[in-house]
């Protein structure tokens, strides 16, 4: 009996959590202005072509550069198995894509969002910029928020689409990413 009630008691908590990050999701400021955008990093195939949330990470920056050119600060370092830097992959697309090579900054230091945000921050005060816009993931994007807020940059949020086969993965996921934010803001 006590394993059941530890067992449900689990599930609530857990439930709970994606229902937070959900809720933090459908409830994102509104897009404001920027003078820079900030794209935070995702796998690279190993193939060396971005994976599917990253190609939609980095439509949703082309979208905005379009609507309005600007630097870019692509984030990522090269991770275990991928062959090259998440931030030179994808400077690399968004060039083949039309944007200008002198518009994007590859920020290849960087493991974690934390990171990709400290860096991307030297950058913008190198060249004096002090607005962000940061495009990540949609279930990412109000943690990115909470992390700049953190980091000292001033920024508003694009979330880029999620497959939808892997609401429940990415939820519980950043869910925990969210506990760990907690414990390290204490």
């Amino acid at each position: 009996m006590g394993l059941v009630v530890l067992a449900c008691l689990g599930l609530a908590c857990t439930a709970g959590l994606m229902g937070f990050v959900y809720y933090k999701e459908t409830h994102l400021p509104p897009v404001g202005d920027s003078d820079v955008i900030i794209v935070l990093g995702a796998q690279v195939k190993e193939d060396g072509t971005p994976s599917v949330a990253l190609e939609r990470r980095l439509t949703a920056a082309l979208e905005s550069y379009q609507e309005k050119p600007q630097l870019i600060i692509v984030c990522g370092a090269q991770g275990i198995n991928e062959p090259r830097a998440e931030g030179d992959v994808m400077r690399d697309w968004l060039i083949e894509k039309g944007v200008r090579p002198e518009d994007v900054v590859a920020e290849t230091a960087s493991f974690n969002t934390r990171e990709n945000l400290v860096y991307a921050r030297a950058i913008m005060e190198h060249r004096g910029l002090s607005q962000a816009l940061i495009v990540t993931s949609d279930y990412h994007v109000a943690r990115a928020l909470a992390l700049c807020r953190q980091t000292g940059i001033a920024a508003t949020g694009k979330g880029s689409p999620s497959k939808p086969e892997y609401f429940i993965k990415n939820h519980f996921r950043e869910g925990l990413s969210w506990i760990k934010l907690w414990l390290e803001s204490r």
